[in-house]
């Protein structure tokens, strides 16, 4: 059991298709202790969404964005387990002006909120929960490839950048404090999140054609085995990184066409 008595935090759980939900699924199925988040109109779909995992966990009203609340919840787990194992940060949003190809368009009130619910949004939380984190801690977030610009991404790809870079900087923060701070940057999967992004469906199709690794839109598991594997104490030693479960996609190069102009035959 790869996670046998891990106490942990998991936030973005809306519904069954949520890769956060796959990664609380996993969790308890490697002998973890789950709470989770939601908040708002959401947390009903979250509440309805837990019924399906293995055992039937609290979900805690939880804004990223709101640090009364965040405080509460820090209360809530100092109280019922004295110190936390994990957490997981799978919070990400952007208006619609942010997303689709306006990029030279976006007000900065749409760009703000992209920023700071999807990527200050980490710092927030870890700043509350590094006192039960300390010692030996985990905290994961989901990203998605931020090296590149995306066609359809806008300031959603900004935020993951800047989510990446904060990895990196609560890594050499808190590193003494044995807190580890890692990103999984996964593969374009089909959840309800994937639904506000424009062009999602043609970026998906695509993307079996250029990974190595058959790619499935449907199947959230390999990333959610990767969360559980960078919340158990296998991963004591990696702080800073960002993972891929992606099918190898990032690692491609252009697909270029079996012959350019002027190739001339061998």
């Amino acid at each position: 059991m790869l996670l046998s008595d891990k106490k942990l935090l998991i936030t973005g759980v809306l519904t069954r298709q949520s890769i956060a939900f796959h990664a609380a699924k996993v969790a308890q199925e490697q002998g973890a202790e789950v709470l989770l988040t939601g908040f708002g109109k959401g947390r009903a779909l979250t509440v309805r969404a837990v019924r399906d995992l293995p055992g039937e966990p609290d979900v805690l009203e939880m804004d990223a964005n709101d640090d009364a609340q965040i405080q509460d919840v820090a209360r809530e787990v100092r109280e019922r387990w004295g110190g936390l194992d994990g957490l997981l940060h799978a919070i990400a949003f952007a208006p619609p002006d942010a997303l689709g190809g306006s990029f030279m368009d976006t007000p900065w009130d749409s760009v703000q909120t992209a920023y700071r619910t999807s990527a200050y949004s980490l710092k927030a939380l870890v700043k509350e929960f590094r006192p039960l984190l300390a010692g030996g801690g985990s905290v994961v977030s989901m990203d998605f490839d931020a090296t590149v610009a995306w066609p359809i991404y806008d300031w959603m790809g900004v935020s993951k950048a800047a989510l990446e870079a904060i990895t990196r900087y609560l890594a050499r923060y808190l590193g003494e404090e044995g807190i580890r701070v890692n990103c999984v940057s996964a593969g374009p999967l089909r959840t309800a999140a994937a639904k506000g992004i424009p062009g999602f469906s043609e970026l998906a199709a695509a993307w079996s054609k250029r990974s190595p690794l058959r790619w499935d839109v449907n199947d959230p598991e390999p990333v959610a085995r990767t969360v559980a594997f960078l919340l158990s104490d296998w991963s004591s030693r990696i702080t800073g990184e960002i993972i891929h479960v992606d099918g190898g996609y990032h690692a491609m190069g252009s697909n270029l066409p079996e012959r350019m102009a002027g190739d001339e035959p061998v």
